[in-house]
């Protein structure tokens, strides 16, 4: 490893401190270095908030250090105006020489402008430092600016016989039955707040009242996303607490709406998965858990609309009822959870 990775690799580090935090910005982590020592470094931590290079700038101490140091920055630094002022000028007007950067940002509103500003102001600008660790970094924004969809990932707990759930009495209660340990259920809850939504159909309300929180972990509740095509979803159940922000997909407007509520009305005699994706590209959805019943989740695999697939085997077995999706599992990664055994999948088409 070079002195370049080194420091862009605990760029990475401190990046990952924003994971669920940032949207809709991309994770960023900073670090100045002067003679061989980090003098000053810092992450984004939230939208409308100060950038990395902003939080690593201000946390050293002496200033005069600055215009004999190198900066380095995981993700290009912006030059634009959003919420907060360019990076790229608060690096020029601090007239730091060097600038390293692991990877160019994807938005069409800095993509290579940022790094051209600060050549054009004579910094010396190195690009592509662990490109491929620092593009990993931020998958859901940059599949959001290239793919102009969300992040798509699957999400379900299976039977060691393969069924999602068993069959059902019609007179049973609207109470989910858990395939996999406590353990396992919190972990779903953590990755519930590193993610911007969860997307759910019908079925999966009508059968369990889900909350789709993240009740278990601390950190921002998802976005709910409800599949809904006839409006048949009790308007008693959970989803429309208004405790979350809930976005339904329907036929028809029921002029419902409220402050956490808003309808989306698509055409259900089409594909309605490139509407929904569309529809979530516009509100600036990065990222999505898909974790609703087998119709639903078996739509996105067939469509190929799908970057991971999370998927807990328990222990517990049905004999019948509805079963599982069907995907590939080939370079599959297997990880133990007490009794359950967790497969993670990438999509690499």
């Amino acid at each position: 490893m070079n002195i370049h990775e080194k420091y862009i690799k605990r760029c990475i580090e401190l990046a990952q401190n924003g994971l669920g935090t940032t949207y809709p910005n991309p994770m960023v982590g900073s670090v100045i270095v002067y003679e061989g020592k980090i003098i000053g470094e810092g992450w984004h931590k939230k939208a409308g908030e100060p950038h990395a290079e902003v939080n690593a700038i201000r946390s050293v101490k002496d200033k005069s250090l600055l215009k004999k140091a190198t900066i380095y920055v995981s993700l290009e630094p912006c030059s634009h105006f959003g919420k907060t002022p360019p990076c790229c000028d608060l690096i020029i007007a601090n007239e730091i020489p060097n600038v390293v950067v692991g990877t160019v940002d994807p938005n069409e509103k800095v993509a290579g402008k940022g790094i051209l500003k600060l050549i054009e102001a004579g910094a010396n600008v190195t690009v592509g430092v662990l490109e491929k660790e620092c593009n990993e970094l931020n998958k859901r924004f940059f599949t959001f600016h290239q793919k102009k969809r969300p992040y798509i990932i699957l999400k379900w707990a299976e039977s060691q016989d393969g069924f999602l759930s068993p069959e059902k009495d019609l007179g049973q209660d609207r109470k989910p039955i858990w395939i996999t340990n406590p353990y396992s259920r919190q972990l779903v809850h953590k990755w519930r707040t590193e993610e911007q939504a969860i997307l759910v159909g019908t079925q999966t309300v009508a059968d369990d009242n889900p909350k789709l929180n993240a009740r278990d972990w601390n950190g921002n509740n998802p976005v709910r996303i409800i599949i809904d095509r006839n409006n048949r979803i009790d308007k008693n159940s959970f989803i429309f607490d208004d405790s979350v922000k809930t976005i339904v997909f329907s036929n028809e407007d029921l002029k419902s709406s409220t402050e956490n509520t808003s309808f989306e009305i698509i055409d259900f005699s089409k594909n309605i998965l490139p509407q929904i994706l569309d529809v979530l590209y516009k509100n600036q959805i990065q990222s999505i858990i898909i974790e609703g019943g087998r119709q639903t989740l078996q739509s996105f695999i067939d469509e190929n609309l799908w970057d991971e697939a999370r998927i807990f085997n328990g222990k517990i077995s049905f004999q019948s009822g509805t079963k599982a999706p069907i995907i590939s599992r080939k370079n599959s990664l297997k990880t133990t959870i007490l009794s359950d055994e967790l497969i993670e999948i990438r999509n690499y088409d």
